[in-house]
């Protein structure tokens, strides 16, 4: 059977998961078990829950004969290790672009990986159906981009469609078709077959699986020969040579994987029984044990320390509390993820190297699902030294702020050391407000580059100078020259002075000066961030006390207390809020932000030395 090998990329919530879904009902590759769920590639947990795609996943088709392998890759440049892995295996890319906002930071990103690769494009400008769409205007900048990011003249020359993946419709040209039969002749005819050498059997490792029926599962494509069920391979990787035997191989249709007997040059596999393969490494028929060049991933961005929950609470939510099983746990996870470097510190202290803080928190949060205690400190930028200069991570941002709005971004920005790269305004209706004033309705979009430390604890500040409306976007552009010390926070910290429960009379009095984090009930310990203080220093606060009653009442002279609803934090959000003397406390049920000294009188010494 003709093969045809393509990754579907895009920027995060352009429609790429939904697309794939279609293509499988359309191609009928589904079990009916299967036919009634949405974003049925999101199979993780958290996937479904963010909206976003965090591991590439392997599907196929078959259309006209042809069978069609279809990798879903995330849209996130935080897990560009996924991405990297992904376009190994494939000839060819579908690159999904959203009709209104057009090329974001992450289009940059995976295009620009798929272009270096050599991969041939396919344009999709999806969700046409939007009320501010703008194809026309779209295709154009992804044109420009394309170009901009070194492009060839083949692969400029793409085809491109347009479609609305949420109703499984694509086409060529003006008309709108009923379905996705443009898709997948324009997959067949633009798409080149996989270029497969003569030879004995050879495969790189681009991604594992783990049965506990099978063993480890590696998977990725056949560059040459074939592989047979019980055939002896040899395993060719960093730590040498060594034979294995192939338990079991497997094809992909639709989201269910089919035993075959034999694996055929070109196909995305996977081969069972590999226990200690490691991503990169080389599968290859044991007569002819030669290496395929190892898969070459970003370095690192930003770290973070994580040590053991130390904090009075530690145990009372988590099963897996001991340093010795947070080690073994992060172990494991540098099996399957690349992007990731582990660093002991100490016995008790780990560092943790990867893409950026979402790659680094989805790692915390599938942590403290599975059961893990543990505390985190301030995510930190990776410096690098070049030709003696002292170099940091910049960042590649894209804003897209309502007109009236866009002065106090820019002012926000600034102050961190950003540098507007492009600006373009969108035109918009006046909009009246019922008093009568009438306020610009356009938008504008602008593009900077900006340390990566400088944006730690910009998204809220973001949202609250756009009072919600504004979306912004960024990914890692380059190294560049230190700016020296930035200030990303100006808030101090509310510290609790006393351990109890809190009561709502104690946060009633605090909160005109307070944010609170925590509402009536809450048990709190000494040392342990009650809530976000307006101004810059800490605030010990006691929010233990309860109003004194007594026998004597009298007509309005309780006052009624009416307390502001406490603001909750994502994983996220709680890293970002994180001043350096600070520490995220994780566990299963709960985040709670706490100092690392936790006395209020011993912090106070620290801090006059």
């Amino acid at each position: 059977m003709e093969l045809r090998n393509i990754a579907i990329i895009a920027h995060v919530d352009h429609g790429k998961t939904t697309l794939v879904d279609a293509m499988l009902k359309q191609a009928k590759a589904l079990s009916r078990h299967d036919e009634g769920g949405e974003r049925i590639m999101d199979s993780n947990d958290l996937e479904r829950e963010r909206g976003i795609t965090i591991l590439a996943k392997n599907t196929a088709v078959e259309w006209g004969g042809v069978k069609i392998n279809i990798v879903d890759t995330p849209g996130h440049a935080d897990f560009g290790g996924e991405v990297e892995r992904a376009l190994s295996m494939v000839d060819g890319v579908l690159l999904l672009v959203d009709a209104a906002e057009g090329p974001m930071p992450q289009t940059r990103f995976v295009l620009k990986k798929a272009l270096e690769a050599g991969l041939k494009p396919i344009v999709v400008i999806n969700k046409v159906d939007k009320k501010d769409a703008r194809p026309d205007a779209v295709l154009n900048e992804t044109f420009d981009l394309m170009a901009e990011l070194g492009a060839t003249d083949e692969q400029l020359d793409f085809p491109y469609l347009y479609a609305v993946g949420r109703e499984g419709t694509a086409w060529l040209g003006e008309t709108p078709k009923p379905d996705l039969t443009d898709l997948f002749e324009t997959i067949l005819k633009h798409i080149p077959a996989p270029q497969v050498a003569e030879g004995p059997f050879q495969l790189r490792v681009a991604n594992l699986d783990y049965s506990n029926f099978l063993g480890k599962i590696a998977l990725g494509k056949v560059h040459r020969g074939r592989v047979r069920k019980h055939q002896w391979v040899t395993i060719l990787g960093e730590r040498g040579a060594r034979e294995l035997k192939v338990g079991a191989v497997f094809t992909h249709r639709g989201l269910e994987r089919l035993e075959v007997e034999e694996a055929t040059p070109g196909d995305i596999v996977a081969i069972a029984g590999m226990e200690g393969v490691e991503i990169g490494d080389t599968i290859a028929a044991r007569e002819a044990p030669e290496a395929l060049p190892r898969l070459a991933v970003d370095e690192p961005t930003v770290s973070i320390t994580v040590t053991p929950n130390t904090s009075p609470f530690a145990g009372r939510e988590g099963k897996f509390v001991t340093s010795r099983q947070i080690r073994e746990r992060l172990l494991k996870e540098l099996e399957t993820n690349v992007a990731l470097r582990v660093i002991e510190v100490t016995p008790d202290t780990f560092e943790l190297h990867g893409r950026g803080e979402l790659h680094l928190s989805v790692l915390l949060e599938t942590m403290r699902r599975e059961g893990f205690e543990l505390s985190v400190g301030q995510p930190s930028v990776l410096f690098k030294e070049v030709e003696g200069q002292i170099q940091e991570p910049y960042e590649y941002l894209v804003v897209d702020v309502p007109e009236a709005r866009f002065g106090p971004v820019m002012e926000a920005l600034g102050s961190r050391k950003a540098q507007m790269v492009h600006m373009e305004q969108e035109p918009g209706q006046v909009r009246t407000h019922p008093g009568g004033a009438g306020t610009p309705g356009g938008r504008i979009r602008a593009e900077f580059t900006v340390p990566a430390r400088a944006l730690f604890g910009f998204r809220t500040l973001f949202l609250t100078l756009t009072a919600g409306e504004g979306v912004m976007s960024h990914n890692f552009h380059a190294y560049g020259p230190h700016v020296g010390s930035l200030e990303t926070r100006t808030t101090g910290s509310a510290v609790a002075m006393e351990a109890g429960v809190a009561y709502a009379y104690s946060l009633f009095r605090l909160q005109e000066r307070i944010q609170f984090f925590i509402e009536p009930g809450t048990e709190v310990y000494v040392g342990m961030i009650v809530g976000e203080h307006v101004r810059e220093n800490d605030l010990n606060v006691n929010v233990n006390i309860n109003k004194k009653l007594t026998n004597i009442r009298a007509a309005g002279s309780d006052e009624n207390i009416r307390l502001i609803p406490p603001r909750k934090f994502t994983l996220e959000e709680a890293l970002e809020f994180l001043a350096p003397d600070e520490l995220l406390e994780i566990t299963p049920q709960s985040l709670r932000l706490r100092k690392r000294v936790l006395d209020p009188s011993q912090r106070k010494r620290a801090e006059a030395v």
